[in-house]
């Protein structure tokens, strides 16, 4: 259900500057999977856990696509193409604060 929202949706990534890219359609795969663990209800444990998570990924859904489309465009080190280093590489593909901090209070849990 949740991987077939990205078709359903558009939120494909595209190789047009200023519109959606990898790190967006990862966003968007991720909020449609959170969305879907919280509505169901075979559950409920996993779906208390990720209630929060739908919530706050929808709330700040604007906010999150602005900051990954606003790290396009400018060319971007990683270290290397085929060794890439691992911090450079990770800056780069998470460019958003907002979708950082709420995965990384999803991981802290873990």
């Amino acid at each position: 259900q949740a991987t077939s929202q990205i078709l359903k949706h558009k939120k494909s990534p595209s190789r047009v500057v200023n519109e959606l890219d990898t790190r967006g359609s990862h966003f968007y795969l991720a909020l449609f999977w959170a969305q879907t663990l919280a509505a169901q209800s075979d559950n409920p444990e996993l779906q208390e856990e990720f209630r929060g998570l739908a919530r706050a990924l929808t709330e700040n859904e604007s906010t999150i696509v602005d900051e990954l489309n606003a790290a396009q465009g400018q060319p971007v080190d990683v270290g290397g193409y085929y060794h890439p280093n691992d911090q450079q590489a990770t800056e780069a593909m998470r460019p958003s604060q907002t979708f950082n901090a709420l995965l990384n209070m999803i991981h802290a849990k873990t």
